[in-house]
């Protein structure tokens, strides 16, 4: 099957989990598929990334956005009913030349990754197509609402009221349609809603395994630090859950790995607090620590973050919004908070207890072994495209 495959990014480095979901499905449907892998960029391409692409798809372009309309779309944008985010994506030009490489490619099928991407594609009636909502858009900006700014809270009721809507619409131009969990399903506001595939990620458990090192921290954190879940987590664990773990463990400290920290996160800098920034190999955040810690409070789909530390036998701590997705049992296979003095509680257990931290990561690992394997998630889309 010839699949022409659109993203709105570059996914490559695997630093976001859009980025992640689709490097991943990329590499295991090449196995039996030829694939056109067509990228939106409004940034440059990393140096070692079309090589890094190339080795698993058979044609690759990348279509720089224009900043100057990026712009000019914005503004219009305040006069529209599209979500803002997809007014970002959008240009003419760049809908004009997916037309000529789909034309050119001749595909089987076409494969929109996130809505932020349909617009280019959806008017395209001759070659059957499948979008990945990936998450509930919507459900995740109406998280961020009440922790916002007066004015991001304006902004951000608009961009709720436009994706409710626009996640609807944009269904009705897709033949097939999958998203990343039950949880994120349930916020699709479209009649067939049920219709929706789900397609979990799944977690590369040859590389994410377990590694001996010195332990240097008490916790851990890991993600994209410039995103307002991951951010709203370093903050929540930096000042309220370290300060109630040290009443009892006076020398806890706090590890916060992941890219592009944010001013706010690069700000929770302290003696106790380290923020590393990029890592060449995230797998030394998590051997490097006792207990990792996700304290999700707002955001939504499936945190890969924690497929990663269960996958490196490290006891985990979260929410129950985070682990509405994830499915792991309570007290088996990972530990649930709701407050910080809960998450500081659980933490103190897990430090203080050995065997128990023991229990919670061979428990963990072996859940994710058995329900987040990549090979499986890719094969069952595929077989929605190929109609089976």
């Amino acid at each position: 099957m010839k699949i022409f495959v659109i993203t709105s990014r570059i996914p490559w480095p695997l630093e976001k989990g859009d980025k992640l979901r689709i490097y991943h499905q990329l590499k295991h449907l090449s196995k039996n598929n030829e694939i056109f892998l067509c990228c939106l960029s409004d940034e440059k391409l990393p140096a070692d990334g079309m090589e890094n692409l190339k080795s698993i798809c058979s044609q690759v372009e990348i279509i720089p956005l224009n900043k100057l309309l990026i712009i000019w779309r914005m503004f219009l944008a305040i006069f529209s009913d599209r979500p803002f985010q997809v007014h970002y994506f959008y240009q003419r030009h760049v809908r004009k030349r997916i037309y000529e490489l789909v034309k050119q490619f001749q595909p089987d099928h076409i494969y929109c990754q996130l809505i932020r991407a349909a617009e280019h594609v959806k008017h395209i009636h001759e070659v059957p197509k499948t979008l990945d909502y990936m998450d509930a858009f919507n459900k995740g900006v109406e998280r961020r609402i009440a922790k916002s700014s007066w004015i991001m809270k304006r902004i951000l009721r608009e961009e709720f009221r436009r994706l409710v809507a626009y996640e609807n619409l944009i269904y009705e131009y897709f033949e097939h349609h999958v998203i990343i969990s039950e949880q994120d399903r349930d916020f699709i506001f479209h009649p067939q809603r049920k219709e929706i595939a789900v397609i979990p990620n799944g977690v590369d458990q040859e590389f994410f395994h377990p590694i001996n090192k010195d332990k240097k921290y008490h916790l851990v954190f890991t993600g994209n630090m410039n995103y307002p879940p991951n951010v709203d987590s370093a903050i929540l664990l930096a000042e309220k859950i370290l300060p109630l773990v040290q009443k009892t463990i006076p020398e806890a400290n706090l590890l916060i790995a992941g890219a592009q920290p944010s001013n706010q996160v690069k700000s929770l800098q302290s003696k106790d607090v380290t923020v590393t920034g990029w890592m060449d190999d995230i797998r030394d955040a998590y051997a490097e620590s006792h207990v990792f810690l996700a304290p999700m409070q707002i955001g939504s789909g499936l945190q890969n973050k924690l497929l990663e530390a269960m996958s490196m036998k490290l006891p985990c701590i979260t929410s129950r919004l985070a682990n509405n997705a994830l499915g792991a049992e309570d007290g088996k296979d990972i530990l649930i908070g709701h407050h910080p003095e809960d998450f500081a509680k659980l933490a103190i257990e897990l430090l203080q207890n050995p065997d128990r931290a023991a229990s919670i990561a061979e428990s963990g690992q072996r859940f994710v072994s058995q329900a987040y394997s990549w090979e499986h998630s890719s094969a069952l889309l595929e077989e929605l495209m190929l109609g089976k």
